[in-house]
């Protein structure tokens, strides 16, 4: 068996041309969709990028193994502690042991270990190629490790070969040579002059005029980037910079897709999974050009399975976890499931097209802000714990059904779907923490520590730049929700 399994950082589904964009930004990712089963309703558990591949690694949620932030206590794994055997059980549960358990290579390509510092993503994996620059690199950088390794390797029939690329994340960096291919293109329908101004109006950072956080600063080394979103002609080169980190990723994978080709191994012998750690708010909520929040937006990723001999042209509109992928892999292969795993296999939908998924998700975000937010029916409960200084309401309702870019708060005119979205999430609360190897929830201990790594300690600074630039009005809010950000004045 020979798998392959894209990950791109950033990379949010509806910007993909098998998902309905409008954009040619991926040609050879459709081509394999053509051939796929496409799920459309596949969320992370936890956001952003740690934590994500941590539960997507390890098939658990946060909430059990501790990881739902970039810092502090919720940036490790928890230790097993006195049942800890002579290896831990990260050894059977890592998904690439799936593989190994096989007697398969398996292969890492990927700086993201080291860029957090994550040494436990490196579990299950007997060989691993380390790009550099901690998810800076550039496409064309990794493309030649990964065309080495299948140069030597392809012809053989046993390998597990995991590839990360990270173009679509911040700041957008593609190489000139490509130029904009999006240049004559409209822009998302939904971005129109006056959704714009009302973003130039909000606070909060990675909004209209904070692009680089809490600054409108522009970063000289990527020229595809703005600072601040002021005209329409901003907009474009915010929205075109991520297409053509999108459009570049994509090249890249056909450029793999080529090398395999070269060595005889074509979409008939290898399985091949296309997917993302995470997605990118592009004006949802506000915020531009960030995974900040526990939305759909940042939450949902794209899952493409080709499975030679199994379903193929297939979408299934079922609710998944990034944590179910480690089950259902198992189950595709006849290994056994393990215990401590939170996810559920979908194995059905692969093998048969069979329409599988869950009855709701919960998913997390505490790295920017502190947020839970069950996905049901139509229906995204939102509940804010910490508002990473975007002064978001306790509570925030969307049918993305009708509202998939999230512009209409309805919490206000539908208090009946909220009292069912708290309660959905207070029974998963008591389920997780019930079974829990630890007595504290990993998001209360992030705001014990201070709050998200990414918003705690800039307000003073914050407080400065809104001033500055017209939006003053958002600072007595502000400095009451984080007084104690103030205490020493």
């Amino acid at each position: 068996m020979r798998v392959l399994l894209c990950d791109i950082d950033s990379l949010r589904p509806d910007h993909l041309g098998c998902y309905g964009y409008h954009q040619n930004t991926s040609p050879n990712i459709d081509r394999i969709a053509e051939r796929a089963v496409r799920f459309t309703n596949y969320y992370c558990s936890d956001a952003p990028c740690l934590p994500s591949r941590t539960a997507l690694m390890s098939g658990r949620f946060g909430i059990h193994t501790g990881v739902v932030g970039h810092g502090g206590t919720a940036a490790d794994m928890r230790l097993e502690g006195p049942g800890r055997n002579f290896r831990s059980e990260l050894y059977e549960d890592a998904l690439p042991t799936i593989f190994r358990k096989l007697g398969m290579k398996t292969t890492l390509v990927s700086p993201f270990p080291e860029r957090h510092t994550c040494w436990t993503f490196y579990a299950g994996f007997n060989e691993v190629h380390n790009t550099g620059k901690g998810g800076q690199e550039s496409a064309e950088e990794v493309t030649p490790v990964v065309l080495k390794w299948i140069a030597d390797n392809a012809a053989d029939d046993d390998w597990f070969l995991y590839v990360n690329y990270w173009d679509p994340h911040t700041p957008y960096r593609t190489p000139e040579e490509l130029g904009n291919p999006f240049a004559d293109d409209p822009l998302p329908e939904w971005l129109t002059e006056d959704v714009l101004e009302g973003h130039k109006k909000m606070a909060g950072p990675h909004t209209a005029l904070d692009i680089n956080m809490h600054n409108g600063d522009e970063l000289p080394a990527f020229p595809r980037q703005p600072g601040e979103l002021q005209t329409m002609e901003d907009l474009r080169r915010m929205i075109d910079g991520y297409d053509c980190g999108v459009n570049w990723a994509d090249e890249h994978v056909g450029r793999i897709l080529a090398g395999l080709e070269a060595q005889g191994v074509g979409l008939d012998d290898v399985v091949v999974i296309v997917t993302a750690d995470h997605g990118e708010n592009q004006g949802e909520l506000g915020i531009y050009g960030e995974h900040g929040t526990a939305d759909s937006i940042t939450c949902r990723v794209p899952l493409i399975v080709h499975w030679p001999g199994m379903e193929e042209a297939c979408v299934n509109e079922g609710l998944h976890y990034n944590v179910d992928l480690a089950p259902t892999l198992a189950e595709l292969t006849g290994v056994a499931a393990r215990p401590r795993w939170d996810g559920e296999s979908f194995a059905a939908a692969i093998q048969d097209g069979e329409a599988t998924g869950r009855d709701q998700l919960v998913i997390s975000q505490c790295a920017h802000v502190c947020q839970r937010s069950v996905r049901f029916g139509p229906w995204l409960y939102m509940r804010t714990y910490h508002d990473g200084y975007h002064l978001f309401p306790k509570e925030m309702l969307y049918n993305l059904e009708s509202d998939p870019h999230e512009q209409f708060d309805l919490a206000e005119a539908h208090p009946e779907i909220c009292r069912e979205g708290a309660s959905r999430l207070l029974d998963w609360h008591d389920d997780m923490m019930a079974s829990s190897p630890s007595s504290s929830d990993p998001m209360w201990e992030v705001m014990a520590e201070g709050g998200p790594l990414h918003a705690s300690g800039h307000l003073k600074r914050y407080v400065e730049r809104l001033e500055a630039t017209g939006r003053g009005n958002a600072v007595p809010a502000l400095r009451e929700r984080h007084a104690w950000e103030f205490a020493d004045e």
